[in-house]
């Protein structure tokens, strides 16, 4: 965090501030265990637990200030500032919003339905080229997460991707007014969180409402393949680009998969490079297509874009590949949706192995009634692809495995846990083959590849 004096921090929030002096502080943190000297802690409530409990621990830490929603008069708040407010949760927010503000980097909001923390990560990789930037950690992209990158810049920083997830309505709107975006990625519109929203063009407004609150001045880089897209344009009073495969003002074309990765040109409206992405997937290259068209919107060279894309790391458990004993498993089992399953799938069969080809596969959370159509499309995808095998976990996973047998698939067989799956993995795969680990995060599918290691 740029040190900022108590008294700036504390008029963001609409509460009342109690201090004998005005320090400068170095960090917003909401987690007691790690507060140390000049650090300003939020308490937030859980279901479980008041972290107003942990103000004693907080204070002997060095804490320079407490945020609170009650005050006790046995805390001994003689070097700490205490700033009261009726939710801690809100002036949180409050105090990220008014930060952004007073810190005034390049703001870049990303969101949509698959792909948002690995195009969030490239992005944060093109934008590096011209600004000192930070992004979010991980997939911190909720209405916690979100104020905690924003509240996480340094002197110097120039630019933050932050990344916006939603489960219901207005969740979108809610995250804006916090980080008030000069730019915004749309990955696309699909089926995740069908269960609260309802239907797809639900999912597309609530997503819309990203690029519908950036700037006149700001720009919007929409997906290019995506048929939503239109329809999000137009509420747009930012000046909007498309990107995306084969089509778009950044186009990637000549495709070319191996089991390291991609490499494929780009081409930024009559200029074209050649790059490479070390990450696999025809899905994630429209991704990088992404976030190269908001480098170049914003002055980066397409040479400078195409060198960034070789250097790519994504966050983990979003098809992260790992040889184990000469078997290349494709670990992208952070989460899942019928949208994204497909195109895990697609990816393993483009695959140029000289062995078999095998999908993992766990249930698919959040799609309410959608769930067994939802299931069942993956399934019968999957059995269009000349994969050897399709084996999941867990028994509404067997919708997968079942749709894919029932449409000709020879090799399907459903386990009831983790442990059952690796075992049968290890009894058949040989050097050369390939296995992609795919579910939603409830589904736990990494777990399979641990067991695997272990046999």
């Amino acid at each position: 965090m740029k040190p900022i004096s108590l008294q700036t921090l504390a008029g963001f929030v609409n509460g009342s501030l109690s201090a004998t002096s005005n320090p400068l502080l170095s960090r917003v943190t909401t987690d007691s265990r790690k507060v140390g000297l000049g650090d300003a802690f939020v308490v937030l409530k859980g279901d479980k637990f008041d972290a107003h409990d942990f103000i004693p621990r907080v204070i002997s830490a060095g804490a320079a200030a407490v945020v609170v929603s009650r005050i006790d008069a046995s805390w001994q708040t003689d070097n700490c500032a205490v700033i009261h407010a009726d939710d801690t949760l809100v002036a949180l927010q409050q105090m990220a919003r008014g930060y952004r503000s007073w810190h005034q980097p390049l703001v870049i909001g990303l969101t949509g339905s698959n792909g948002k923390t690995s195009t969030k990560d490239l992005t944060n990789i093109i934008m590096a080229r011209k600004f000192q930037t930070r992004a979010t950690f991980g997939n911190l992209n909720n209405h916690i997460g979100l104020p905690l990158t924003l509240l996480s810049l340094e002197d110097g920083d120039e630019c933050s991707v932050v990344e916006m997830g939603m489960n219901h309505a207005g969740e979108i709107k809610a995250l804006v007014d916090i980080a008030l975006p000069d730019a915004a990625i749309v990955t696309n519109v699909g089926m995740a969180h069908i269960e609260h929203l309802g239907s797809q063009e639900a999912i597309a407004w609530e997503k819309g409402t990203l690029p519908a609150n950036v700037h006149g001045d700001g720009i919007v880089v929409l997906n290019a393949n995506d048929p939503y897209s239109d329809l999000i344009a137009r509420h747009c009073q930012a000046t909007v680009y498309r990107a995306g495969t084969q089509m778009g003002d950044v186009r990637a074309f000549d495709l070319r998969a191996s089991s390291e990765g991609t490499a494929f040109k780009l081409d930024f409206s009559g200029e074209i490079v050649e790059t490479f992405l070390p990450v696999i997937g025809d899905h994630m290259v429209g991704n990088a297509a992404l976030a190269a068209c908001m480098g170049w919107a914003n002055g980066i060279s397409p040479d400078d874009i195409a060198d960034a894309l070789c250097t790519a790391k994504l966050t983990s458990g979003r098809m992260e590949t790992k040889a184990v004993g000469g078997i290349h498993f494709i670990d992208d089992s952070y989460n899942a949706n019928p949208d994204s399953m497909k195109a895990g799938l697609s990816a393993l069969a483009a695959l140029g192995t000289s062995g078999r080809k095998v999908a993992v596969l766990g249930l698919m959370g959040e799609l309410g009634s959608y769930a067994l159509e939802g299931h069942r499309q993956v399934g019968i995808h999957a059995a269009t692809l000349g994969l050897s095998a399709v084996y999941t976990v867990g028994d509404e996973a067997a919708l997968i495995s079942d749709a894919a047998s029932a449409s000709g698939l020879s090799e399907t067989q459903n386990f009831q846990n983790h442990q059952a799956c690796a075992v049968h993995l290890k009894e058949i795969l040989q050097k050369g083959d390939a296995v992609l680990l795919k579910g939603s995060r409830s589904a736990g599918m990494e777990k399979v590849l641990i067991h695997f290691q272990t046999l």
